[in-house]
C-alpha cells in the first residue's frame, strides 16, 4: 500500500514539476507570472486527444504535435500580450499579469468552441499496460511520466549551466539591462524562453491526459494554480525549487487522499503557500534578496 502511494505520488509530482518549470522559466527572466500558461498546457492535452483518438496516430506523434502547437501559442502570447507592454513608460507592473489573464480567458473560451465543454477521453492502449511487483501494480505510463520529468529536469539544468544559450538566459534572469550591454539579444532570449516554457506545458498536458485518461477546458486553471503554488513553495524563479515543490505537493496530495481526506486534496497546495509565506517567504530554495530587473 505504501509503495503504491509513493509511486502514485511521484507520478503526480512529476507532472506538477513539468507544469511548474514553465512558470519558473518565465518568472526567472521576465519577473512576471504567466497566467496563460495553464491554458496553453490545456491545449497541449487536447492535441493529445485529437492525435491519438480522432486521427488514431501513435503517442509519440501526439507529443510532437503538442510541442509544436503550444510553442506557437507561446510565441503569440509573448508577441501579442507581453512585448507591447515591455519597456513602455507609465505601464504598471501588473499590466503583463492582467494581459496574460486575458490570454488565458481567450484560450479557455476557444477550447470550449473547438473541443466542447465536457470531459474528453484520452484513450491509448499504452495506458492499460502494467506489471506486478509483489502486491503492487505498476503501470508503464507511470514510469514514462517519471522518466520524462527526470529527463526534462536534467536536460534543463544541463542547458542552463553548460550551454551558451543557457548562460545567456541566466544572465538575462539576473538583469536584462546588463545582459543586453554584454551582447545578449534579450528580446530574442525572452521570446525563446516563453516558447520553451510553453512547449514544456504541452508535454505536461500529454502527461496529464495519460495519467487521468481525460481532459477538459477547465483543467488549465486548476493545474495552473497548483503550478503557482509550487513555484512559491520552492522559490520564485528557482528551477531546483520547482522540482522539489512539485514532488512534495504530489506526494502530499496522494497521501491525503489515501488516508481518507480526499476533500482536502486541492486545499493542500494553498495551505502550503500560506505556511511557506509565514515561515519562509522566499520559498524552500529562494533567497531573501532579489537582483534588479531591467
Amino acid at each position: 500500500m505504501l509503495i503504491e502511494q509513493l509511486i502514485n505520488g511521484l507520478t503526480l509530482g512529476s507532472i506538477y514539476v513539468v507544469v511548474a518549470l514553465g512558470y519558473t522559466l518565465v518568472f526567472g527572466v521576465l519577473n512576471i507570472v504567466n497566467m496563460g500558461h495553464g491554458e496553453i498546457f490545456m491545449f497541449g492535452a487536447f492535441m493529445g486527444v485529437v492525435v491519438t483518438n480522432s486521427l488514431e496516430l501513435p503517442l509519440y506523434v501526439a507529443f510532437i504535435i503538442a510541442i509544436v502547437v503550444t510553442a506557437i501559442l507561446g510565441y503569440f502570447l509573448e508577441r501579442v500580450a507581453l512585448r507591447p507592454l515591455r519597456g513602455k513608460d507609465g505601464v504598471s507592473h501588473l499590466a503583463p499579469l492582467i494581459s496574460t489573464i486575458g490570454v488565458s480567458i481567450f484560450l479557455e473560451n476557444a477550447a470550449h468552441h473547438l473541443f466542447g465543454a465536457g470531459n474528453k477521453p484520452f484513450r491509448t492502449s499504452f495506458s492499460d499496460m502494467s506489471f506486478t511487483v509483489g502486491t503492487t501494480t505498476v503501470y508503464y505510463v507511470q514510469i514514462l511520466i517519471f522518466v520524462i520529468a527526470i529527463l526534462l529536469m536534467a536536460g534543463l539544468m544541463f542547458w542552463l549551466s553548460k550551454t551558451k544559450a543557457g548562460k545567456a538566459l541566466r544572465a538575462s534572469a539576473e538583469d536584462l539591462s546588463v545582459a543586453s550591454l554584454l551582447g545578449v539579444n534579450t528580446k530574442r532570449m525572452i521570446t525563446q524562453t516563453v516558447i520553451l516554457a510553453s512547449a514544456m506545458g504541452g508535454i505536461a498536458g500529454i502527461l496529464v491526459g495519460l495519467a487521468f485518461n481525460s481532459v477538459n477546458p477547465q483543467m488549465g486553471l486548476s493545474f495552473g494554480l497548483k503550478g503557482l503554488a509550487i513555484i512559491i513553495l520552492g522559490g520564485l524563479g528557482n528551477v531546483r525549487g520547482a522540482m522539489a515543490g512539485g514532488l512534495i505537493l504530489g506526494l502530499a496530495e496522494t497521501f491525503v487522499v489515501a488516508y481518507g481526506a480526499s476533500g482536502y486534496r486541492d486545499a493542500i497546495a494553498f495551505i502550503a503557500i500560506i505556511v511557506i509565506l509565514i515561515v519562509r517567504p522566499q520559498g524552500i530554495f529562494g533567497t531573501a534578496t532579489s537582483g534588479s530587473r531591467g
